[in-house]
């Protein structure tokens, strides 16, 4: 099952411009804490290069494994994943993408993409070219920074990932999953998650990030939700014990995702 969301989650967008008109100044996204302020000459860079704005509907592919034209982009509002497949058929979720990811940044100028990009949810998004980077990093090298900051941040996601398909446990598998993916999709709330977080993933969406059969996954998640560590109602997730799912996935810090920028 498929959930369309609000925009931002909880916020709304301003209604004198839509996504498809709205001045990167205007944004919804850049007052929240989560992200870091920018100076207006860093606004002015990304607003010229930005090309258009973009609506998809849930389950469309973004970017095909093996393009070599995919531009870059902004996810403003909705969730999305990158994947990879194998000739089988057979798929492996890489990350999860909320408000805020710059997606396609590590694709090489040029060179086919090393994996796909699905929406989950609908979704708006900003559209660059992908010379954007040259641009970017020849006339703000602070924004070059923030970036390649992007890029490591999101390698430590995948960094992540791969401990818990190496050695977490399915119950600390699917406990760091919730946890992480809580924090990040309270932190673009208001209310910081009070009241819980739309939850557009299905048992198979996080069977294919960890690495866990669905039977395994279903088991599971019944379990931690019969301990009393979380609960999903009405396409929304709750978590009834932050700290106590975190010490069982053993995270490292309280899973609360840094301040980063915007592009």
């Amino acid at each position: 099952m498929t959930t369309n969301i609000p925009a931002l989650s909880e916020l709304e967008w301003p209604d004198k411009a839509p996504p498809s008109a709205m001045p990167c100044t205007e944004c919804p996204l850049r007052p929240l804490p989560l992200f870091v302020k920018h100076t207006p000459e860093e606004l002015e860079l990304v607003q010229s290069l930005k090309r258009r704005s973009l609506r998809m509907e849930a389950n469309e592919t973004l970017i095909h494994e093996g393009q070599d034209d995919a531009p870059l982009y902004t996810l403003l509002q909705g969730w999305a994943f990158r994947f990879k497949t194998l000739s089988d058929g057979r798929r492996q979720i890489l990350s999860f993408l909320l408000s805020g990811d710059f997606i396609g940044v590590q694709q090489k100028m040029g060179d086919a993409a090393a994996h796909g990009v699905t929406t989950l949810t609908s979704v708006s998004l900003c559209v660059f070219p992908r010379d954007a980077l040259w641009e970017i990093h020849r006339r703000s090298p602070t924004m070059g920074f923030n970036v390649t900051w992007l890029t490591a941040h999101e390698e430590s996601l995948v960094d992540d990932s791969l401990l818990s398909v190496g050695q977490r446990t399915a119950e600390e598998r699917l406990a760091s999953a919730l946890v992480l993916l809580f924090k990040r999709a309270a932190a673009l709330q208001s209310d910081l998650g009070k009241s819980g977080v739309v939850w557009p993933l299905t048992q198979q969406h996080l069977a294919d990030a960890l690495g866990l059969s669905l039977t395994h996954t279903n088991k599971t998640m019944r379990k931690l939700e019969k301990r009393g560590f979380h609960e999903i109602k009405d396409g929304r997730l709750y978590l009834r014990n932050v700290k106590a799912l975190a010490r069982l996935a053993d995270l490292y810090g309280d899973g609360h995702p840094p301040s980063r920028p915007l592009v």
